[in-house]
């Protein structure tokens, strides 16, 4: 996957909105970025390992820094900066994003949290 051709983030709606040369254009929201970050705090280290995010409704992108020419680090307000998102990574997330919400929004009721 190649570089973005655009990305902007939305301050307001905490939103970062990226765009690809296939004319393909995502809307990532800072909550299902921040709970799907491929830090090793959320992933874990391994299979198995990773720790469901909780209480992350109001989570904020106060930066987003790009890395080489592969990756952006986001860096939310909860002191969360740790994740390099790959531009396969953010790809994949804007095109499973539903079902992937839809996951972890599933895994909140099985363990009784919630996203406040």
């Amino acid at each position: 996957m190649s570089a973005p051709t655009e990305i902007t983030l939305h301050q307001q709606s905490q939103t970062l909105e990226v765009a690809y040369e296939d004319g393909a254009r995502h809307t990532l929201p800072a909550e299902f970025l921040r709970v799907y970050s491929p830090s090793a705090e959320v992933r874990g280290h391994g299979a198995g390992q990773e720790v469901l995010q909780v209480g992350k409704r109001n989570v904020a992108i106060t930066g987003v820094e790009p890395v080489g020419s592969y990756a952006l680090k986001i860096i939310y307000d909860d002191g969360h900066d740790s994740g390099l998102y790959s531009w396969d990574y953010l790809y994949e997330l804007g095109e499973m994003q539903g079902n992937l919400w839809q996951e972890y929004l599933g895994k909140l009721v099985a363990a009784g949290a919630s996203r406040d």
